[in-house]
């Protein structure tokens, strides 16, 4: 193959909103080897996730399709093993695959879904075949804990080559965890909340979001990760193949664990909340004033991956070991794209960086992630370097998405996308050339919860065009309207207000078309009747 075809390097980190970034316009935290990607490169100032949960969000990428589309709905549903990823179809035309970090395209925990439950419609069988549990397992903690031979069946969703990390904090399982386990056995029994150094001063310590690790930073995840990665730059370039390598952090994410000198690198107490923190003359949507009222009572549930209305002390303590995750992971792309130069690669390598999904951090007074999409949580980073490419600089502000992500890298690798697909290249934007763009982007979520007090599992869809973002909650009881440029923090619903009826109707007609633009339309009909 032409030393001309490119290669890609795509490093994802987890939850980590676009804001926490200082070439996004944080003033707080040090971001050096990014920032400077940044300025070689293009970013898109408004890029959104398809969901804002991993492994739906994960599985979008990978397709280039909706949640509702490629069948991962939302956490606990695998993506089936037979869908066409974009990297699939890298591997078939000679680009060698490989993936070092976090997959989350299938479950990673064995615990038992939350419904159906008891008092739900009775049902026999399933309108899909039902996934058979040892092919999508590969995954699964318990079974790389309790089986010395587990591994992933190779290729893993077009991956011919996979280093696997499973799960957050300093308890990370997979290859991860038995390469610790294998070969630094005394530095593995540092690990876990049972094991920290003692922070009574952490709020967060105390409700298990967070804890002060003993396993030094040359021991992380983030660590590890920078190595396997650079372990197959390596043999990559002695095969002189053109590659395809997805570099992904499970970090940023709680519970909060980062390493050594980046525990207390940033200060609680001078780190800055987000302006949304303090809250504006209009009133909380009510099913957020019940998660506030929930904390003013004492009754806020705090120890679970759900969302929580938080103190202020949380949220300081939060913003500020997530920058040090975020600084760390910083660091070690660093010595990832020096490694790329070193080896000869860097002239041919096309390198993108992202993340999962954003947190509210303290937005609104709110903690973790969950189903309410302020821009915190739907907005992350994306960053486009391309050494060939001199046009492919500076900034846009259209709308994007996660699932555009693959017919871009397609198109730049000179591959058609496959029928199914339904992001849009970036290339055009990516060029600052005059193109007809979408009007808005849509972004799915689900999830096995009831929150909020709704009779029915939560379930919402979202536009989000050039100067609105439109929410509505199944069962019409909840939604939301802001106007962005107006109400930039997102602090006044306009849904009820009598003066903004006309825009509502309008958007959620651009939601149904929207929503209609992306049904399924693979696979291609076989006759006309």
């Amino acid at each position: 193959m032409s030393q001309s075809v490119p290669n890609f390097l795509l490093i994802i980190a987890d939850q980590l909103r676009a804001d926490h970034l200082a070439c996004y316009g944080n003033k707080d935290i040090k971001t050096p080897n990014l920032d400077a990607l940044a300025a070689r490169g293009w970013s898109a100032e408004r890029f959104y996730v398809a969901t804002p949960i991993c492994m739906p969000n994960r599985a979008s990428l990978m397709t280039g399709r909706m949640p509702s589309v490629h069948g991962a709905r939302h956490n606990g549903v695998p993506l089936p093993l037979d869908s066409t990823t974009f990297v699939d179809v890298l591997r078939q035309a000679g680009w060698r695959t490989a993936l070092v970090g976090k997959a989350h395209l299938q479950n990673i925990t064995d615990t038992p879904p939350l419904y159906p439950r008891p008092d739900d419609p009775p049902t026999k069988g399933e309108a899909r075949p039902p996934l058979p549990t040892n092919d999508y397992g590969q995954e699964c903690g318990q079974w790389w804990r309790d089986r010395a031979d587990h591994s992933v069946q190779l290729p893993f969703y077009g991956y011919e080559h996979v280093d696997l990390a499973i799960d957050h904090g300093d308890q990370v399982w997979g290859d991860y965890g038995r390469w610790l386990q294998n070969e630094h056995p005394d530095i593995d029994a540092l690990s876990g909340p049972e094991n920290a150094i003692p922070t009574p001063d952490y709020a967060l310590s105390r409700i298990g979001q967070a804890w002060r690790t003993r396993v030094p930073e040359e021991y992380s995840t983030t660590a590890w990760i920078g190595e396997r990665t650079r372990a197959v730059l390596d043999k990559y370039a002695l095969e002189q193949q053109p590659f395809f390598i997805q570099c992904s952090f499970p970090d940023p994410h709680h519970p909060y664990t980062p390493h050594g000198q980046y525990w207390d690198m940033y200060k609680p107490e001078e780190v800055s909340l987000p302006d949304s923190f303090h809250l504006g003359p209009h009133p909380l949507p009510a099913h957020l004033q019940l998660l506030h009222q929930l904390r003013d009572e004492g009754k806020a549930i705090k120890h679970t991956p759900t969302l929580f209305a938080c103190s202020e002390r949380e949220a300081r303590e939060a913003i500020a070991l997530n920058y040090g995750s975020i600084t760390h992971i910083d660091a070690e792309i660093g010595r990832i794209l020096d490694h790329l130069e070193r080896t000869g690669q860097a002239e041919n390598t096309i390198v993108m960086f992202m993340s999962d999904h954003g947190d509210f951090m303290g937005d609104h007074q709110l903690l973790l992630k969950g189903p309410v999409h302020y821009q915190s949580i739907i907005r992350s980073p994306f960053i486009w370097f391309d050494p060939k490419d001199a046009k492919s600089q500076g900034t846009s502000t259209m709308v994007c998405s996660t699932i555009d992500v693959a017919p871009t890298v397609l198109q730049r690798a000179g591959q058609l996308p496959y029928n199914g697909i339904q992001g849009r290249s970036l290339l055009k934007v990516i060029q600052n050339e005059a193109v007809d763009w979408r009007i808005g982007v849509l972004i799915e979520e689900e999830n096995q919860r009831k929150l909020f007090n709704t009779p029915i599992r939560t379930k919402l869809r979202s536009l989000v065009t050039q100067q609105h973002r439109l929410s509505l909650y199944e069962g019409g009881q909840i939604g939301e309207l802001y106007d962005l440029q107006a109400d930039p923090l997102e602090q006044h619903n306009l849904w009820n207000e009598p003066d903004a009826q006309t825009l509502k109707t309008t958007l959620l007609c651009q939601l149904i078309d929207t929503m209609m633009a992306h049904s399924e339309t693979s696979p291609l009909p076989l006759a006309i009747a």
